[in-house]
């Protein structure tokens, strides 16, 4: 595992609007207070999430880019980026996997947060195949794509974006976590962080404190003290 001296730069990659806040908004608020530079990429716009069809897909979509840029900035990250893909109907593809590495390319961060390619069956909601296929896709645009300059050589030809090694990958949302990060000094920072996705979570009831008893609970699955919280990864390393 990479000593936090050696993570200067990180990229969240996701594939909804308000994924990265549920999977990880406390571990980057840490982050960030540390001076971390923290770019989230979110693959989609979240066109498809709304509860009620109020407004079509365009007006959704530009609703929840608005919402994830206020809750990124409740953590203090402002490089925010979006792929456009289409809600609900992405895949591991190569031009998603050049997409992923285009921006690992760009940022050259130390390390790349993103969901759990696997399906969770303790836990079904971290399993949206959306998830699924970004991570996948995520976790090869990490390996073998990024790093490999033979490896979509428009990117260098055109963009003149050379390859990039990532030292390490956190997965959230699988079922064999093995790193509990401690975010009880960010846990409010959290909650702000997922109440900007208004359109998601303004109509249940009780919101807050589940999320706060949620992440209360992985604490104690973690072994701390009573009172901490914490967020759940599965570390992969790419040496």
């Amino acid at each position: 595992m990479l000593a936090e001296n050696e993570v200067n730069r990180v990229l969240v990659v996701t594939a909804h609007p308000d994924d990265a806040d549920f999977g990880a908004a406390g571990t980057v608020a840490l982050m960030v207070d540390r001076g971390v530079e923290v770019t989230y990429l979110l693959v989609t716009d979240g066109d498809a999430g709304g509860n009620e069809r109020t407004q079509d897909n365009a007006g959704m979509a530009e609703l929840r880019r608005s919402e994830q840029t206020a809750a990124a900035k409740a953590v203090g990250v402002t490089d925010v980026r979006f792929l456009g893909y289409s809600d609900g109907s992405v895949v591991p593809s190569l031009e998603l996997r050049r997409d992923i590495a285009r921006v690992i390319r760009q940022v050259r961060p130390d390390l790349v947060i993103t969901h759990h390619p696997d399906r969770n069956y303790q836990f079904i909601a971290p399993s949206h195949p959306d998830h699924r296929a970004v991570g996948g896709a995520a976790l090869d645009a990490v390996y073998p794509d990024a790093r490999n300059p033979y490896a979509f050589p428009e990117l260098l030809r055109d963009e003149g974006l050379t390859e990039w090694t990532v030292r390490e990958v956190w997965l959230n949302g699988g079922s064999t976590p093995n790193h509990w990060v401690d975010i009880t000094d960010a846990l409010d920072r959290k909650v702000a962080a997922l109440l900007s996705h208004v359109s998601q979570v303004s109509h249940r009831e009780g919101f807050e404190a589940f999320v706060r008893d949620r992440f209360l609970q992985n604490g104690a699955t973690a072994g701390l003290p009573t009172g901490r919280a914490a967020e759940p990864f599965q570390i992969v390393s790419t040496a």
